[in-house]
C-alpha cells in the first residue's frame, strides 16, 4: 500500500490506516473536535491519497473529451470539472476531476482508482498523440476546509485570489511553486511538490488550522452528501442514478457510454436515485431499505458518530417513487427517514436538539 508523502515524512497521529488507496492518519485525537474544525473553523488534512495523471500531446483534449462524460473540449485553461469514465454499457468505471493546465491536462482521482483508469486510458490510446504519465509521487496536496479557510491561507502567507469553484491558480509560496485550487464545498487544495508537503503542512498548522484525519473527513463527506467511488458509486451504477448531474454534459458530442446516458435522458429517468437517510439506530452498510414490506433500496455509507441520541446519518439508493424527503422507511429492524442532500441541516438541527435535551 502506498504511503502518502506527508505520512512518509513523519506525520504523527493517534492512529494510521488505509484511505482510498493510501496509508495516512486516521485520527489525530478527538474526532468530534476535528469535525468541529471542518464545520465551524478550519481543518487541514492530507490529500496524498489522491493520484495525479498528466496528459500531454496534441490530441489530448479531443481524446479525453471522447472518454469522459463532461465537456473537456471547452474547458478553459486554469479551470477544472468533474466527470465519470464509463464502459460501453454506460456503467461507471471511475470518477475524476480534470484540470486544463495549458500545456497539459491533469486528471485527479483516488489512488484506489488510478490503476484501473490508467489501464482504461492505455486501452483506448491507439493512433492518438496522447501521452499519459503518473506524477502522483512527484505532486502531493494538502486540503483545508471550514469557514476560516481563507483566513488561514492568508495567515500562512498565501495571496488568495478570487477564483471560482474548480478554478486553479499557480502561486509562489516561500520560493516553492504551488497550485491553489478552489474546491466545490468551501474548501481549498494546495498542490505542491512532495518534498515541500511537510513545510506547507506545518505552516498551515502555525496559521491556526487544526489537523484532521480521514475518519473526520469521511463523516464530513457523508454530511455533505458526496458519493465516493467504490463505496457509493460502483461499476454497476448508471450516471443518472447517482444524482451527480455536474458530471454530465449533453451537448459535447460522442464519448464511451454516451448512447446509454442519452437514452436514459430521452426516456425520462432511471428507477433509483442517490439520497440521504436519518437512521434511528445502528445498521451496517449494505443493509436493505424496505417500504411497505418491499425492498426499495440500500445503504452505502454511514456516519458512525451519532448525531442525537442513537440517530445516525447515511447515504444510499432508493426507488424514485418512494424516495421523497420525509418518507418513513425501514432499514433492517431500524426505522429511518429519507432526507434531501446535503445532510448538513439534519446534523445541525439534531445537534441543537441534543443540546436542548441536556440537563441544565
Amino acid at each position: 500500500m502506498a504511503v502518502t508523502a506527508l505520512q512518509a515524512q513523519g506525520l504523527a497521529g493517534a492512529s494510521v490506516g488505509e484511505y482510498r488507496g493510501a496509508t495516512t492518519v486516521a485520527r489525530f485525537g478527538d474526532l468530534e473536535a476535528e469535525l468541529a474544525a471542518l464545520r465551524a473553523a478550519c481543518g487541514v488534512y492530507d490529500l496524498g491519497f489522491r493520484a495525479k495523471l498528466s496528459l500531454t500531446g496534441g490530441d489530448r483534449v479531443r481524446w479525453l473529451n471522447g472518454m469522459v462524460t463532461n465537456n473537456i473540449r471547452d474547458l478553459a485553461a486554469g479551470h477544472g470539472l468533474y466527470a465519470f469514465l464509463l464502459n460501453p454499457q454506460g456503467r461507471i468505471l471511475g470518477d475524476l476531476y480534470a484540470y486544463n493546465r495549458g500545456e497539459s491536462i491533469v486528471v485527479d482521482t483516488d489512488r484506489s482508482q488510478s490503476e484501473k483508469i490508467l489501464a482504461t486510458f492505455d486501452h483506448y490510446i491507439i493512433m492518438d498523440d496522447v501521452e499519459v504519465k503518473d506524477v502522483t509521487d512527484e505532486v502531493s496536496a494538502v486540503g483545508i476546509s471550514g469557514p476560516r479557510g481563507r483566513e488561514v491561507l492568508i495567515a500562512a502567507g498565501f495571496g488568495v485570489p478570487k477564483i471560482q469553484p474548480l478554478q486553479m491558480q499557480s502561486v509562489t509560496w516561500q520560493s516553492m511553486e504551488c497550485s491553489l485550487v478552489c474546491g466545490e464545498q468551501a474548501n481549498w487544495e494546495i498542490w505542491v511538490s512532495s518534498s515541500g508537503a511537510r513545510k506547507l503542512w506545518d505552516a498551515l498548522l502555525a496559521a491556526g488550522a487544526r489537523p484532521v484525519g480521514f475518519e473526520a473527513l469521511e463523516v464530513h463527506r457523508i454530511e455533505s452528501g458526496i458519493p465516493a467511488y467504490g463505496i457509493d458509486i460502483r461499476d454497476r451504477d448508471l450516471p443518472q442514478e447517482t444524482e451527480q448531474e455536474r458530471a454530465l454534459n449533453f451537448n459535447k458530442g460522442c464519448y464511451i457510454g454516451q448512447e446509454i446516458v442519452e437514452r436514459i435522458r430521452s426516456r425520462g429517468a432511471v428507477h433509483r436515485k442517490f439520497t440521504g437517510f436519518v437512521l434511528n439506530g445502528a445498521v451496517a452498510t449494505g443493509s436493505k431499505v424496505v417500504s411497505n414490506g418491499k425492498e426499495v433500496g440500500e445503504i452505502t455509507s454511514i456516519a458512525e458518530l451519532p448525531i442525537a441520541g442513537d440517530k445516525r446519518i447515511a447515504l444510499g439508493y432508493i426507488r424514485r417513487e418512494v424516495g421523497t424527503p420525509g418518507r418513513e422507511v425501514m432499514v433492517g429492524s431500524i426505522g429511518a427517514t429519507v432526507v434531501q442532500l446535503p445532510l448538513t441541516q439534519e446534523v445541525s438541527a439534531n445537534h441543537e436538539s441534543s443540546l436542548e435535551q441536556r440537563p441544565a
